[in-house]
Parts: structure tokens; sequence; C-alpha cells
């Protein structure tokens, strides 16, 4: 666990001055060497808490910060109320891999203006970021689609044109070792969809699908499509 880094350089006005809060080191690396690239853009600080992540809005007020959900001492919804309340000034985007209904309205309720989980690219990261320093709200597709429904009371699984869908509430509860976008992509292949398909209809890459697909064979053990979607029937 590496500690929380500030930095006291003070950006033109129309820097946008970013905190990353999250406490695997990889991703936080990751996150700043590609945050620091774009012009408009300032990094000023880092945290591996959610505590030192409150601590560093305080101190540096930056206008953006990227907070993950699941961190130590403090959780980013906990972090996240606290910098709302006491650094009114920063916007938060939860960056995250739980895509949820209890991890999005958790972040809301705490104040977050944006939602995006890991598998976002650059670009989307970046215009969420831009969006938010302007007062805007911002979410990844998938997300804004699972916050109407659990808004609205309907079911989040997809649905398939031209037959009954499979439900994703269903295969998690059948299938409790699944997170909860493995048992969206287990749901859609088990009504035939095709990875580019089921990509389109998350809004997420075909590699990012392959990556849930490995993880679905291996927690199921099975080989292949036919022999998961068999599972899923069965």
């Amino acid at each position: 666990m590496t500690d929380a880094v500030g930095s006291g350089a003070v950006p033109a006005h129309d820097v946008i001055r970013v905190l990353v809060a999250d406490d695997q080191a990889i991703i936080r690396d990751g996150l700043v060497t590609v945050l620091s690239l774009l012009p408009d853009v300032e990094i000023v600080g880092e945290a591996a808490d959610g505590e030192q992540a409150a601590r560093l809005a305080v101190e540096w007020h930056p206008d953006v910060v990227l907070m993950d959900l699941r961190m130590p001492v403090l959780d980013g919804v906990g972090a996240t109320e606290r910098i709302v309340r006491e650094v009114p000034g920063s916007a938060i985007i939860v960056l995250t891999t739980f895509a949820d209904d209890d991890s999005i309205l958790a972040a809301l309720r705490a104040g977050a203006k944006g939602y995006l989980t890991k598998d976002a690219g650059r670009a989307e990261v970046a215009a969420a970021i831009r969006a938010v320093a302007r007062g805007q709200s911002t979410f990844a597709p998938a997300v804004g689609a699972l916050l109407v429904s659990t808004l609205t009371g309907a079911s989040a699984a997809p649905a398939v044109p031209g037959g009954g869908a499979t439900s994703a509430d269903a295969v998690l509860t059948r299938f409790p070792s699944l997170t909860a976008r493995e048992a969206d992509v287990l749901a859609l292949i088990a009504d035939g969809l095709s990875n580019g398909e089921i990509a389109a209809r998350l809004f997420v890459s075909i590699a990012t699908v392959k990556t849930h697909i490995n993880a679905i064979f291996a927690k199921l053990a099975v080989r292949d499509r036919a022999q998961a979607i068999a599972l899923v029937r069965s």
C-alpha cells in the first residue's frame, strides 16, 4: 500500500485539477499515467484509501475526484459523503468494478456526479471528467440503463427482441459466485447473443466480454458456450 501523494502546483484556470483514489496501486498508477497525458488535466494527488482521499481533497480542493468504491479504512461512499460535505466545489466520479443497483444508488445518495466502470476507455473517462467539471452529471450507458431500471422498478435484465430474455437476476441467484456483470453476460449468452452483440448491448468492448466469459467458464467449470447454456437452462 502506498501513501497518499500530493502536489502543491497551482494549474492555470482552464486546467482541471484531479485527485485519484484507488487502493490498487497498478490501477491508480495507470489512471495517473493516462490522465497526465491530457492537456487540460493536472493530477494534484493520489490516495490509497478513502480516508486519504477525503484528507487530500480538503487539502488540495481538486475540481474532480476519481473515486473507487471498495477501499480500506473508509470506503468510497463514505469518502464521497465527506468530500461533498467538506469540499462542495469538488465533483466526484465513481470509477469502480461494481455496476450493481446498490452500489450505484449508494454513490448517488452520497453525492457522486458520475459513475463509470473500470472497463471504460481513456476517452470515456476524459469526457466524464470534463463533464462533471462543467457541473454536469455523467454515467456510463450501461450504468444509466441500470439506474433507470432500478428507479422505475423494472428488471435490469436486458431484453432480447423476439423472445423472453433470460433474467440476469435469476442467473446471479443460481450462480452466486458470479459478479453482477458476469451474470449479465451469461444471461445474454443463454439468449444466443454473440460476443459482438453482448458488447453492444452492455456498452463494453469485445475484449471485455471475452474476459468475463473466461471468468464465467472458470467459475462454473464449463468448457464452452454450449455447456454454459445447458447449465443455465437445466
